[in-house]
């Protein structure tokens, strides 16, 4: 089987070894592709591998030998997998390999803008605790998260585990789901999205990108959130409004925003969350824990394995 992983270094960018895969068939690793070499790189290939490389109609039918795409993360949006089904190619993907790196990366936002540890960090690197009058001193709001209402879009694996743990800070927590109220564990109450943006001192998304959900934080919704809430997006950039939320952050009536994804990745220079007060961005790394990475290829190489034995797993386009 000749297999090849085109856009490699967002998941292993030398850190990792690629040698489970060469068991399998004979393997070409590129670090990255653009549109204009998939065709060439891909040739007489059996097997794709790609992340964030868009692997569509036109690009499966000049590839006659192609039987089989591993999409190198959970969503797959990058694969027409209509085409593919109809070419008897397999999709596979990787659920849930970083579900604690990304609700580490949620909380980790949410702490950040409640209690602005790298701002008193860097404050005192340059001498003001040390020439300050008092013993301690503070320049931003310091709220105490414990009886905060957290509010969640979506209890996939991902956003069940960040109920848990707000209901561990002490916070209530209101979710909008499409999960029946009796199935959900105790402490986490279903409500309408309307309920959830009034109710809700801290908003966090972890729901998929669909034709609904896409842009559903916007002007309208967040005139209905509370003012000074904060907004959490650790799901997908394209969730929100950027224009808008940076309006909301500017007027004050977002206390804060946490993301880790945006709507183009990379981002503009000029997105006009850069220059928002309280943005704070991450450059999607909540998934890049060396732990979930290696899950990650632990589980791509399972996926090519099972299907070379004709028992594909994690397959999306049956």
């Amino acid at each position: 089987m000749k297999i090849t992983v085109l856009d490699g270094y967002g998941m292993n960018p030398g850190d990792m070894s690629w040698d489970s895969l060469t068991e399998i068939g004979e393997v070409t690793v590129y670090d990255r592709t653009v549109p204009a070499e998939i065709l060439e790189r891909s040739k007489d290939s059996d097997a794709l591998l790609t992340n964030k490389v868009a692997i569509g109609r036109s690009v499966m039918e000049a590839l006659p030998r192609l039987k089989y795409i591993g999409v190198l993360a959970t969503g797959y949006n990058v694969v027409d997998v209509v085409a593919a089904r109809e070419r008897g190619i397999v999709v596979t993907n990787v659920p849930a390999y970083s579900t604690d790196s990304v609700v580490q990366m949620t909380l980790a936002h949410l702490l950040n803008i409640t209690n602005r540890v790298g701002h008193y960090a860097e404050q005192n690197r340059k001498g003001r605790w040390s020439g300050n009058a008092d013993f301690c001193y503070w320049d931003t709001p310091l709220p105490e998260i414990a009886g905060k209402t957290m509010g969640i879009v979506g209890l996939g694996s991902i956003g069940m585990k960040v109920a848990t743990m707000a209901r561990c800070l002490g916070m209530d927590v209101f979710a909008y789901t499409s999960k029946e109220s009796a199935t959900l564990p105790e402490g986490i109450q279903k409500t309408t999205l309307d309920g959830l943006l009034g109710a809700s001192d801290i908003l966090s998304l972890h729901c998929p990108l669909t034709d609904t959900t896409r842009g559903m934080i916007n002007r309208d919704t967040l005139g209905r959130m509370k003012p000074g809430a904060i907004l959490i997006n650790t799901s997908r950039g394209q969730l929100v409004d950027e224009n808008a939320v940076a309006e909301a952050l500017t007027s004050g009536h977002l206390a804060g925003y946490g993301a880790d994804v945006m709507c183009e990745e990379p981002p503009a220079e000029k997105n006009p969350l850069f220059a928002a007060p309280n943005a704070f961005i991450t450059p999607h790394i909540a998934w890049a824990t060396r732990e979930a990475r290696q899950r990650l290829m632990n589980t791509a190489v399972a996926n090519i394995r099972a299907f070379a034995a004709g028992r594909p797993v994690n397959v999306v386009n049956r």
